[in-house]
């Protein structure tokens, strides 16, 4: 059974990380989205408040799991018995980070494929980071998010 991990820090997720996480769902029989616990970046929601997040706008793919991870990604892969690892890439400017990435996690472990998957057009302009400086400032994000994930914007911005 072909089984491919979803990483990401999905502070939120988007619609472009649920166009992305679609076109793995029909590649592979199982997908894992793993919420990375300790994001290197400073997440605006906790681990838990993420994967909340994510649960309800996964549940229409059969073959789509959530979880939490920490630590090395190809060492979770290899706990979870994955064959790849599914990147998304929005634009070019994504290529030179995500590739070195993937060459690194090949050095660590050479049996986890990376596979990269363009989102549809519509959304290579949306990142999380974009979305959160949108709702921070009162504007509607709507379109970027599902409408849970837009009322914890929402709520995170007027505590």
């Amino acid at each position: 059974m072909r089984h491919c991990i979803y990483p990401g820090t999905f502070d939120p997720i988007t619609y472009g990380h649920l166009d992305v996480l679609a076109r793995a769902a029909r590649l592979f029989e199982r997908v894992t989205v793993a919420v990375a616990e300790t994001a290197g970046k400073a997440p605006l929601f906790t681990a838990a408040e993420r994967l909340a997040m994510v649960q309800p706008n996964v549940a229409k793919f059969p073959n789509v799991t959530v979880t939490t991870f920490s630590g090395l990604l190809v060492e979770f892969c290899m706990a979870q018995k994955a064959d790849a690892i599914i990147r998304g890439l929005r634009a070019l400017s994504d290529f030179e980070f995500e590739f070195n990435m993937a060459l690194m996690n090949r050095h660590l472990e050479p049996k986890i494929e990376t596979l990269f998957v363009m989102p549809n057009e519509q959304f290579s302009y949306t990142s999380s980071t974009l979305v959160k400086q949108v709702a921070a400032y009162g504007g509607d994000v709507g379109h970027f998010v599902p409408p849970n994930v837009a009322m914890a914007l929402t709520t995170a911005f007027t505590r």
